[in-house]
């Protein structure tokens, strides 16, 4: 049986950036790294909100994927 985190660490390694952050998004202990992966969830699901805050929409998801990769010690 696969795990959330297997399957998270999957999609990161396949690059597919979109789903690994969805799926972190919903874990409900992020830590430090909270607020960079749901500003990258948010990044993707709805970019004009982002614009609209002020905020880059590819620096917040830059920052989330590296959040991923720090928070599950992803190589």
């Amino acid at each position: 049986m696969q795990t959330k985190l297997d399957t998270l660490k999957a999609a990161y390694n396949a690059g597919d950036f979109a789903k690994a952050l969805r799926i972190a998004a919903k874990f409900p202990q992020l830590g430090s790294e909270r607020n960079a992966i749901l500003d990258a969830h948010l990044a993707i699901t709805n970019p004009r909100w982002v614009v609209g805050i002020g905020k880059d929409v590819n620096a917040c998801i830059a920052g989330g994927v590296e959040a991923l990769r720090t928070k599950y010690s992803i190589s």
